[in-house]
């Protein structure tokens, strides 16, 4: 792959809209300076920002009318793929102009139009949303779908499981990546038809680039007993928004315990660089960077109200993900676990 990307970046998505994104691009491309862009939005109003950063001068800009919001459907954003500034970028992929769109807009719309632009990769049955997430362990997991998919059957399970390791392998350098299912207990009778179905499926492969350590609970998350964690978008979402506001409302108790008095203020003192880390590991920046995995095409997801150290650092999953050939690696992944499903069932 170019070992120098160009990344189409949504400049009108998320919270802080072009004066953000654009920011975060010039950090990225202070990090790496082989990075290239292609901002989409309005023109006008990218340039003004681009001004700011001399290291963005030689950026591409495509001027697009509309943008699309955070209350758009997905089937209203489908419509306006060629006028939108979210559009434009993942078009740009499809036309083999940009190595990987990023858009911190609308994630229904997005995958909605990535779907039917890029299209499902060659045995996929759905794409999944998969992101990073700290733990206790040596190294993050990789965690999805995380709401791309509401309602999952078996297939689309292990489909997730084999292509979360590959993410694995590449964004972790994980060489043989533990993957479970999250499921409501460990025990084998526990779970759903699709779960269990799921886990047998997955205990077939055996001596591949990955291992299946059966299901794991939503409180084992954090514990780094697990590299992979596969799910279908519902409960994916729930876990992920119940993690996340736990880690807010662990900061936020913490800063209010410092405060109450004086000795408490003291104690914070003495205590600032660990509670420093804390707040550096908790911090959804630090993680940002989602990425839509099964397309025929690289998109990745920020966080809507990140910062541009957010993004920033989103850039960076998109440009890792596209210098490693992420979608290769699932393609190959995918037929290796095929053929020995094939090979295991002549035998039985």
């Amino acid at each position: 792959m170019d070992e120098a990307p160009r990344i189409a970046i949504d400049a009108m998505g998320g919270d802080g809209g072009p004066a953000t994104m654009i920011a975060g691009a010039a950090q990225a491309r202070d990090r790496d300076s082989s990075l290239r862009f292609t901002f989409t939005g309005d023109e006008a109003v990218i340039r003004a920002e681009t001004a700011r950063f001399p290291q963005l001068v030689d950026s591409i800009i495509v001027h697009c009318d509309d943008v699309i919001t955070g209350d758009d459907k997905p089937s209203q954003a489908i419509r306006r793929t060629k006028s939108s500034s979210m559009g434009a970028a993942i078009l740009a992929v499809k036309a083999g102009e940009a190595a990987a769109a990023l858009s911190a807009g609308n994630t229904g719309a997005l995958m909605a139009i990535a779907k039917l632009s890029l299209r499902t990769m060659h045995g996929i049955d759905r794409p999944a949303l998969a992101a990073l997430m700290p733990t206790l362990g040596d190294n993050d997991l990789v965690m999805l779908d995380l709401g791309a998919n509401t309602d999952c059957d078996a297939r689309n399970l292990v489909e997730f499981a084999v292509m979360g390791a590959a993410y694995s392998r590449l964004a972790l350098g994980i060489e043989s990546p533990r993957v479970r299912l999250l499921n409501i207990g460990t025990e084998e009778l526990k779970g759903t038809g699709e779960l269990k179905e799921a886990a047998a499926m997955l205990r077939q492969q055996t001596g591949g680039a990955w291992r299946f350590d059966g299901f794991i609970e939503a409180d084992r998350l954090g514990r780094g007993e697990a590299d992979v964690i596969v799910s279908d978008g519902f409960s994916g979402n729930i876990a992920l928004k119940s993690i996340e506001g736990t880690a807010r409302f662990i900061t936020d108790l913490l800063r209010r315990a410092f405060s109450s008095s004086l000795r408490s203020k003291a104690g914070f003192i003495l205590s600032r660089p660990a509670f420093a880390l804390l707040r550096h590991h908790l911090n959804p920046n630090n993680h940002n960077g989602a990425v839509f995995l099964g397309l025929n095409g690289l998109v990745v997801k920020s966080h809507g109200g990140a910062d541009e150290n957010g993004i920033a650092n989103a850039i960076a999953v998109a440009a890792k993900i596209a210098r490693e050939d992420l979608t290769r690696r699932i393609t190959d992944d995918l037929e290796d676990f095929r053929s020995h499903a094939v090979q295991t069932e002549g035998v039985a």
